[in-house]
């Protein structure tokens, strides 16, 4: 008994730190002066076309621009830099058998001796991806993109709180640390 409670312990915690992960990369123009970079605006013709509710660029935007000016960056009406963003979404379906058979047996006859379980539990969640894309806005260049994957919340509640995760973990990134 005590190993079911452990298992159904450790099952758990796998589970809730598997939603809570968010992972992430980025990529730059090896090229492109990042130092020079002060001023940003969003670049609405692009964000108008990502296939998102308006509720959530909203989100994202002020995430975004909450952690812009935390760097130090400002919003300007004649930018240094176009922001950008995209999605996209899978819905995951995940299949967890585990169980345990304890006993011993006569061959291939009846088995007194066997017990056991078998579990198996199916849960769906929807996996999300944020593209955070930095233009230069003189020369019309993508710069910069960050990716952010994870798993997506419907609660509206904790959205915003989500969405601020993912917008922090991507712009840590940026700017890039040149090697």
């Amino acid at each position: 008994m005590k190993i079911i409670k452990l298992l159904s312990v450790l099952f758990i915690t796998a589970l809730v730190s598997s939603c809570s992960s968010i992972r992430v990369a980025s990529d730059y123009d090896d090229a492109a002066d990042f130092s020079r970079y002060k001023t940003y605006a969003f670049f609405k013709e692009g964000i108008d076309k990502a296939e998102i509710s308006d509720l959530d660029k909203k989100r994202i935007m002020r995430a975004i621009d909450a952690e812009m000016q935390r760097k130090g960056f400002a919003k300007s009406e004649n930018p240094d830099m176009l922001i950008n963003l995209f999605t996209r979404s899978n819905e995951q379906v995940n299949v967890n058998n585990w169980g345990y058979n304890y006993g011993w047996g006569w061959g291939w006859g009846w088995n007194p001796w066997m017990w056991g379980g078998n579990y198996t539990t199916v849960n769906t969640s929807t996996e999300g991806t944020l593209y955070i894309d930095i233009i230069d806005a003189a020369k019309k260049d993508l710069v910069w993109q960050g990716i952010g994957t994870g798993v997506l919340t419907l609660d509206r509640e904790k959205k915003q709180e989500r969405i601020n995760e993912f917008v922090t973990k991507i712009l840590k990134e940026y700017p890039p640390l040149k090697k």
